[in-house]
């Protein structure tokens, strides 16, 4: 399975609590829901094309808080986002989640590199993609261990200041290649990249 990482930034790279000001205050993060304003019509059929692709999604421990005291409520088997969350195998990173009540939950737990080899076994299995949806701490994890094969950045044309950031300082130097870019009428940008490798570095100064 192809592993693509999916989430929701603002223009200065914050992800913290997109859906609401109960998400993740953490830190006293004052502006949660800067999400909501934006969306549109063309984001949830953005949404819809991308669930309908997923196998298996993984999950970090917050993130999967969230999902399941929400998404467990939607009963419609018809949902898009709802019938892939609550059908297919979902895999959390946590080293405290031990007794999952949502179905088809399977905790990954250990040191990072019992982690890492969970994950890269996932991988390995046939199938279309792994999917990660938000899960901004999980995400650097698999940034830092080169896991993700597609990252599909959502960016907000807003700037909050404060907040976490998905690439934050001592994150690895990464090239990406853009694979897709699409815009929907509220002006977010939903761009596609593939990680290409260290970047490559150049110079305009002149000879003589």
């Amino acid at each position: 399975m192809q592993l693509t990482f999916t989430t929701f930034i603002t223009l200065d790279g914050v992800v913290q609590a997109p859906g609401g000001p109960e998400e993740d205050p953490g830190g006293g993060f004052p502006h949660g829901g800067w999400q909501v304003p934006f969306d549109d019509e063309e984001a949830g059929r953005y949404v819809t094309e991308w669930f309908a692709g997923a196998d298996a999604f993984l999950l970090g421990r917050r993130t999967y808080d969230i999902f399941a005291a929400y998404w467990p409520r939607v009963t419609d088997p018809d949902h898009p986002v709802a019938a892939p969350l609550n059908g297919l195998p979902k895999y959390v990173v946590s080293h405290t989640l031990k007794n999952p009540e949502w179905q088809h939950t399977t905790v990954i737990g250990g040191t990072d590199a019992d982690i890492v080899a969970e994950i890269q076994v996932l991988k390995e299995r046939p199938g279309g993609e792994l999917q990660v949806h938000g899960s901004g701490t999980l995400g650097r994890f698999l940034m830092t261990h080169g896991l993700i094969d597609e990252y599909r950045l959502w960016t907000y044309p807003v700037v909050l200041g404060e907040g976490r950031r998905l690439f934050a300082e001592g994150v690895a130097p990464t090239s990406f290649a853009l694979a897709d870019t699409r815009t929907t009428s509220s002006g977010v940008c939903v761009n596609s990249y593939r990680p290409t490798g260290r970047p490559q570095y150049g110079s305009y100064d002149l000879d003589g």
